[in-house]
């Protein structure tokens, strides 16, 4: 079983599900990432967990991400400390 932490916030009336992810993530298509990303928002709802999941991870010194256009000013202004910080919940995925 994988365990991922994940920061399940709330911006403005809407819940975010963020998961940090290994900086492997970056290597994988974009058609890899998709099939990721699709996974575990199954698995997020399946947990209870409401909300959009969008992932992230670093590269080259910074935090990339995976989120709606609307999103993108907020998480540019986030990093990697914000996301650790606000950890508070576990979501395991089946092997």
């Amino acid at each position: 079983m994988s365990k991922y932490d994940v920061a399940h916030i709330q911006r403005q009336g809407i819940d975010l599900i963020i998961i940090p992810l290994e900086s492997a993530f970056d290597y994988k298509s974009p058609s890899e990432q998709n099939e990721v990303v699709n996974g575990l928002q199954y698995y997020a709802g399946s947990a209870g967990l409401r909300g959009t999941v969008v992932p992230v991870w670093q590269s080259g010194g910074r935090m990339k991400f995976i989120a709606p256009p609307n999103w993108h000013p907020f998480f540019r202004s986030l990093n990697w400390s914000f996301v650790r910080a606000n950890i508070n919940r576990e979501l395991s995925i089946p092997d």
